[in-house]
């Protein structure tokens, strides 16, 4: 199986940062998007624990403790688009599209030109549920593979691909 999500626990946060921030109270306004971000995070846990033990149903019986939760000692993966197993930010608006994030979260739930996601404490990812899904970082690249990549994604040279993959996973140097 496989599955995707978007979960944001900030709705509202930069209204009441900027708030926070006019009345000088700037630790409440770092606060604020700490534990919003700590909300995103916990939120799309909690979408990928109800994923294997109730939707799916692939691990009904699951009771990790945290600190199993923490080490990925459950079946399957939940890679996000930027992170090295899948570097390019682009793929998020391939997700947008497919789960039509934008009309189910009344625009609530925004990508911005760059593909960071408003509001920022947001987390969007997919789901791998095959007992041997394991992590993996892509790694470098060369120019064979990104002229490849780019072709698949319809574009007409490498230019773009290069700059949204980044000099880190590029094993070669840019023309």
């Amino acid at each position: 199986y496989i599955a995707a999500f978007a979960c944001t626990g900030g709705l509202g946060c930069h209204e009441q940062r900027q708030k926070f921030e006019a009345n000088g109270d700037i630790d409440k306004a770092i606060l604020l998007e700490a534990l919003a971000d700590r909300l995103a995070e916990a939120f799309a846990e909690l979408i990928h624990l109800k994923i294997r033990t109730t939707l799916w149903g692939y691990a009904p019986d699951e009771n990790l403790s945290l600190q199993e939760l923490l080490k990925v000692k459950y079946q399957g993966i939940r890679p996000a688009p930027g992170y090295p197993s899948q570097p390019d930010h682009r793929e998020k608006k391939t997700m947008w599209d497919l789960l039509d994030i934008s009309r189910l979260s009344e625009d609530t739930l925004k990508l911005t030109e760059s593909y960071m996601m408003l509001p920022g404490a947001s987390v969007s990812a997919l789901v791998f549920a095959h007992p041997e899904a394991k992590y993996f970082s892509v790694g470098q690249v060369n120019i064979d593979q990104v002229q490849a990549y780019a072709q698949r994604r319809g574009e007409s040279g490498v230019e773009g691909t290069e700059r949204w993959l980044g000099s880190t996973v590029l094993g070669y140097e840019k023309k």
